[in-house]
C-alpha cells in the first residue's frame, strides 16, 4: 500500500480512501515501526576537582569524551579566538560584507591561524595529527559563531535540554537518563561571559545578564532558546535545544506522537478552520505539534505568529508552500524602569497583540504559548472572526484546561461567568499532549496526543463551558481512542480530507505500533 502521507494532492495531502483504511484495520501500517534514532553512548564526564588544563594538546579536555573534543586548553581557544577577530576587522571594518561571507571569510582565516599556532607549537612538542588541529579550529569558530565551550553538548544525539549550574552542566537526553559534566566553564564569570556574547550573537544585544537585569532570554543562532539567571545560588543557564524545526504531521505520525486517523482529523479541524488549544505538561511536545499544524493553513491565507522567544519558525520555507506569515517575538526590557512602573523597551504579547497583529489583516493567528493576560485578546480573536486561529497552553492535567483558562481570564479582569462564555465561543478543539519519561527506569521519553474534546457553544451545569471527549484513552491504550462524533463533522468531510467512516469502521484507534513502555499496566 502507498504511504499516505506522500501522495501528492493539490494545497496538501490527499484524503484517506477505502483501500487506506482497510489497510489501518487489516494492520498493515500496524507493521510499520518509526524511524530508529541513534543512541550513541554517553559521553565520560570529567572528574570534580580537575584544575585548569595546561595550554598543550597534552591536556585533558575539560569535556572529554564529547563530539569534538579538543586536545588544548580553552585559553588557547580564546587566544586564537582574538587573533581571528582582529584579522576579520582588519579585513572587513566597516561590516559591509553579507553574513555568509564574513563566516567564510572567519573560517578561512581560523584555518591559517591554527596551522600556524600548530607549527611553532610543533617546534617544542610532538606535532598535532591533522585531525586535532581541525578540532582546534572547529572550536575557534564555534567561540566565534555557534555555542562556544557548550556546543559539545549541543552537538550530541539526543540532546533536548542543557542545565548548567555554575560551573556543573546536567544534561537531558530525550532516549536516555540525564548525564552529568562537571566541569564546562573555568569560573562563573566566564559563564556570564559567554551569556553575554551569546545574546550579542543572536541579534538580542539589549539583552544582558548584569546584577540590573539579572535574568535574560534570547535565542542561540542555532535557534536553541537560552534562559539565564544570577538570582540563583549560583548563576545558571537552561539551553532547550531544538531537535526539529522543519517536521509536519507525517513525521509526528511516525514519532508515534498522533496516529494516522488523528493526523487526518487534526489537518482537517485546520482546513475547517477551527479554533485550537494545544495543552500540555513541560515537554510535552505542544509546540512540535502546534508547528505542525501551523503547516497546514493553505498558502493563500496570511498569518501572524506571536512567541516570546521564536519557536515556530513558520515564517521559514517548511517541506511544502505555507501561507504568507508575519513573525512577531515579544522584547525584554533593558532593566530601566519608568517612573509609571513600565519596563523600558519591553513589548509584550499582549501589546503585540493590540497594536500590531490584528492590523496586519490576518486571517489566523498563532500565539506560541499563552501565560498571562494575552488570554483575552487571543481569545477575543479567536470568537470574534480569527477563524482557525491556534494557541498553547501548559496544563498538568486534561481536567485543569477550563480551569486554567478561567484563572488567567480572571487574572486578566474578566469575571468568571463571562469568562466561562468567552472560552465557550473561542475555542472548537482541545489537544491534550502527555509525556512520559521512562529513562530513568531503562526506557525512553513518550509524548503523545491522549485527549481530544470538542468545546461546545454553550454553558452547562455550573456555568462551565460544556466539552465532549472525542477521542480519549480506553482499554489499557494510554494513547487517544476514537469515542464519539463531533458535531461538527459535516465541515471536516467538506474538506475533502476526512471521512466519517474512518471512524465507525476503526474504533480502537490506527496506531502505528504498541507503546514501547518498560512500564507494567
Amino acid at each position: 500500500m502507498a504511504d499516505i502521507h506522500q501522495r501528492p494532492g493539490p494545497g496538501g495531502p490527499a484524503p484517506m480512501g477505502r483501500d487506506d483504511i482497510a489497510g489501518l484495520l487489516a494492520g498493515k501500517l500496524g507493521q510499520r515501526r518509526p524511524p530508529a534514532e541513534p543512541s550513541p553512548g554517553p559521553a565520560q564526564p570529567v572528574p570534580a576537582g580537575s584544575g585548569p588544563a595546561p595550554a598543550g594538546p597534552s591536556s585533558a579536555p575539560r569535556l572529554a569524551g564529547l563530539p569534538g573534543a579538543i586536545p588544548v586548553g580553552w585559553d588557547v581557544i580564546e587566544d586564537l579566538q582574538a587573533v581571528v577577530s582582529k584579522q576579520l576587522s582588519d579585513n572587513d571594518p566597516d561590516k559591509l560584507l553579507e553574513e555568509a561571507d564574513r563566516r567564510a571569510l572567519a573560517k578561512s582565516l581560523v584555518r591559517t591561524a591554527v596551522a600556524d599556532w600548530a607549527a611553532k607549537y610543533a617546534q617544542g612538542n610532538p606535532p598535532l595529527s591533522d585531525d586535532q588541529e581541525t578540532a582546534i579550529g572547529v572550536a575557534v569558530f564555534d567561540s566565534m559563531y555557534r555555542g562556544g565551550r557548550l556546543q559539545a553538548l549541543l552537538d550530541q544525539e539526543g540532546v533536548e535540554d542543557v542545565m548548567v549550574d555554575g560551573l556543573r552542566a546536567h544534561v537531558e537526553y530525550h532516549d536516555r537518563p540525564r548525564q552529568t559534566i562537571e566541569k564546562v566553564a573555568d569560573s562563573h564569570e566566564e559563564l556570564i561571559t559567554w551569556v553575554n556574547r551569546m545574546a550579542r550573537l543572536s541579534g538580542h544585544g539589549e539583552r544582558s545578564l548584569t546584577q540590573a537585569t539579572p535574568m535574560v532570554g534570547f535565542r542561540m543562532p542555532d535557534g536553541s532558546r537560552v534562559t539565564a539567571s544570577l538570582l540563583t545560588t549560583r548563576p545558571s543557564v537552561v539551553i532547550r535545544r531544538h531537535r526539529i524545526r522543519r517536521h509536519g504531521m507525517t513525521e509526528l505520525v511516525q514519532w508515534g506522537s498522533i496516529n494516522p486517523i488523528l493526523e487526518r482529523f487534526l489537518t482537517a479541524c485546520v482546513r475547517a478552520k477551527k479554533n485550537i488549544l494545544v495543552v500540555g505538561g513541560m515537554g510535552a511536545g505542544k509546540t512540535s505539534l502546534l508547528r505542525a499544524l501551523g503547516r497546514e493553513i493553505p498558502p493563500d491565507e496570511r498569518l501572524t505568529t506571536i512567541e516570546s522567544d521564536r519557536e515556530l519558525y513558520l515564517d521559514e520555507p517548511g517541506p511544502k508552500p505555507g501561507p504568507l506569515t508575519f513573525a512577531f517575538e515579544a522584547r525584554q526590557s533593558n532593566g530601566e524602569v519608568r517612573g509609571g512602573g513600565d519596563k523600558a523597551g519591553e513589548i509584550t504579547i499582549a501589546q503585540i497583540f493590540a497594536d500590531a497583529a490584528l492590523r496586519y489583516n490576518g486571517t489566523r493567528v498563532i500565539v506560541g504559548e499563552v501565560r498571562s493576560k494575552e488570554i483575552l485578546p487571543m481569545l477575543d480573536a479567536m470568537s470574534g472572526g480569527g477563524s482557525g486561529s491556534m494557541c498553547t497552553l501548559h496544563v498538568r492535567r486534561p481536567h485543569a484546561i477550563i480551569g486554567r483558562l478561567v484563572q488567567l481570564c480572571t487574572q486578566a479582569g474578566m469575571n468568571t461567568e463571562t469568562s466561562h462564555h468567552l472560552i465557550a465561543a473561542s475555542i472548537d478543539v482541545i489537544v491534550y499532549l502527555t509525556y512520559l519519561d521512562e529513562t530513568g527506569i531503562g526506557g525512553r521519553k513518550h509524548r503523545f496526543v491522549s485527549t481530544v474534546y470538542e468545546v461546545h457553544d454553550v454553558v452547562g451545569e455550573g456555568g462551565r463551558p460544556v466539552t465532549t471527549e472525542l477521542f480519549a484513552p480506553q482499554g489499557g491504550e494510554l494513547r487517544a481512542v476514537y469515542k464519539i462524533m463531533p458535531t461538527f463533522i459535516d465541515e471536516l468531510e467538506l474538506t475533502g480530507l476526512f471521512d466519517r467512516q474512518w471512524l465507525t469502521e476503526n474504533p480502537y484507534g490506527a496506531w502505528l505500533g504498541p507503546l514501547q513502555t518498560v512500564r507494567t499496566r
